[in-house]
């Protein structure tokens, strides 16, 4: 008897010990006020920005100035750069670009292309602002970063040509007063630093080249890459911005790393506005497409309420 007393004590205490650690818990935290039906929607992204596609002009903005990883948005400037060589000798686009080992073996997204093929420059920037290929963005640093050395000199080497071309997207940011970012590579694989605001300033400049809005609003590009061994291979890139599938939207460019999140720099139009959006470290993929369209709806209201 004495025994099954103590089993059904020790089945009573092993039944009590649990509510007696969750009586010791400290007491919940009071509920957060009422979300707000004032401002913008809440978005996953650390930083967002909205800029007059027209105008360039900067209309709202949450934690805009606030530096922050930025992925493969770096690829606006390097396509930037290529095309402002283009605006002064359309031939560059013609240019054979051939692929070295470095850039075939770039980290990260890419355009899977591979050592000792070549590209015409013109298909090379498809490869690079579509699939998002770091190793296009190598590839096209490394080709054209003599523009940039001084003095010119035919004999620099893969490094030097990118280290020129690198510096030179720094002195670009510079010269258009995005102050908050700077360059470490073309492509974005590394912490490339960058704010909302600064790339709503980039969008609206680059947008101004008929050449670049042709690029990012390019859902699909096939081409011909002519091999080491003198065959050619079909190639296929098709564009990492979802939005490009929905009506109204432009591109631009999309990013994602690790350090950065998901990111989103896009440009819509809706009659004769438009607008440029930027999402900096959204939650996941789909969550940049989210954010920018909620925003997107939320600015197009604002904007109709203000009879612009």
């Amino acid at each position: 008897m004495l025994q099954v007393l103590t089993w059904r004590l020790t089945g009573l205490l092993l039944l009590l010990t649990p509510l007696l650690s969750f009586a010791q818990a400290p007491p919940l935290p009071p509920k957060a006020p009422a979300d707000s039906l004032a401002g913008p929607p809440i978005v996953s992204a650390k930083a967002w920005a909205v800029a007059d596609g027209k105008t360039g002009q900067f209309l709202w903005g949450g934690n805009e100035l606030e530096p922050l990883v930025m992925a493969s948005t770096t690829k606006i400037m390097t396509a930037r750069l290529v095309l402002a060589l283009a605006a002064k000798d359309a031939r560059i686009l013609d240019e054979i670009v051939t692929i070295s080992a470095q850039s075939a073996n770039t980290a990260g997204s890419g355009a899977k292309v591979q050592e000792g093929e070549r590209f015409q420059a013109k298909d090379l920037l498809f490869g690079l602002m579509l699939p998002s290929g770091n190793d296009a963005a190598v590839a096209l640093a490394e080709h054209f970063g003599h523009a940039f050395l001084e003095p010119k000199h035919k004999d620099a080497t893969h490094e030097d040509r990118f280290t020129a071309f690198v510096a030179e997207m720094n002195r670009q940011a510079k010269d258009l007063k995005m102050e908050k970012t700077h360059y470490l590579d073309p492509h974005g694989n590394s912490k490339n630093t960058s704010c909302a605001r600064d790339l709503t300033i980039l969008a609206w400049n680059s947008m101004k080249d008929e050449r670049f809005r042709t690029y990012v609003n390019t859902r699909r590009h096939v081409c011909e890459a002519l091999t080491k061994d003198g065959e050619k291979r079909p190639v296929l890139w098709e564009n990492t911005n979802k939005l490009l599938a929905i009506e109204g939207f432009e591109g631009i460019k999309t990013g994602t790393t690790t350090a950065a999140g998901a990111c989103l720099v896009s440009m819509g139009h809706r009659g004769s506005d438009r607008l440029i959006i930027v999402v900096l470290g959204s939650s996941s993929s789909d969550g940049r497409y989210v954010d920018s369209r909620n925003l997107y709806r939320w600015a197009w209201g604002e904007r109709t309420k203000s009879g612009n």
